[in-house]
């Protein structure tokens, strides 16, 4: 998947984007198969960035083009099918099921793909030290736990990019560096890339290209 930036600017940061901002009003391409670094303080445009390309956002100048065809000419059926075989995400907020369980809110999603069996689902949960939990509720569990339900529920899917809204926000060292791992791992069976955003990229060990809000 080619996915390329055309002078885009978020209408709501017209007048407050970073003027040394390498991806707002430039023009960029996410190189295929490479780690993708997005960089920014709070307010500058992470979850933007990555809602516009997911095709949530249309309010922004500029183009947003996904193997050469504007996001906001791709129709609803497009997007279905980008959304469930090309392009997955982990929002920021999450977008769990509070009053589902931990195997209800991987379920609607794998039950959609077929991508992993039941024993696979499992050994994810067991890697991210969340075995205990399938049958909790999403709700009352913690923000760091929920976010790694969330990259699990990610990765339920065949992709050729992977977008992350700061997905280790709220994890430790060690719990950040598993869920990475386990990233890197599936992308690399899809050769597919990685595009996360953060607030520090120095956190991240390895990336190809670093992109600053």
């Amino acid at each position: 998947m080619k996915i390329q930036l055309e002078k885009v600017v978020p209408e709501p940061l017209r007048d407050s984007y970073n003027s040394e901002s390498t991806c707002w009003n430039a023009d960029v391409e996410l190189l295929p198969g490479t780690k993708i670094v997005v960089e920014a303080v709070s307010g500058k445009g992470k979850s933007t960035f990555v809602n516009s390309i997911y095709g949530i956002r249309k309010d922004f100048s500029g183009k947003i083009l996904i193997d050469g065809k504007s996001t906001k000419e791709i129709s609803i059926d497009e997007w279905s099918a980008i959304r469930s075989k090309r392009l997955s995400v982990v929002f920021q907020d999450l977008q769990l099921i509070p009053h589902l369980t931990v195997s209800e809110n991987l379920a609607l999603k794998n039950e959609l793909t077929y991508h992993k069996s039941t024993e696979e689902l499992k050994e994810l949960l067991q890697k991210t030290g969340l075995s205990d939990k399938w049958n909790v509720l999403c709700g009352i569990l913690s923000y760091g736990q929920q976010q790694r339900i969330a990259i699990i529920r990610a990765l339920l899917q065949p992709f050729e990019v992977i977008l992350l809204d700061e997905p280790f926000a709220h994890l430790d060292q060690e719990n950040s560096h598993i869920c990475y791992n386990m990233i890197t791992e599936e992308a690399k069976k899809n050769n597919a890339t990685i595009v996360l955003t953060t607030l520090n990229h120095a956190k991240i060990d390895v990336f190809d290209q670093h992109l600053l809000l």
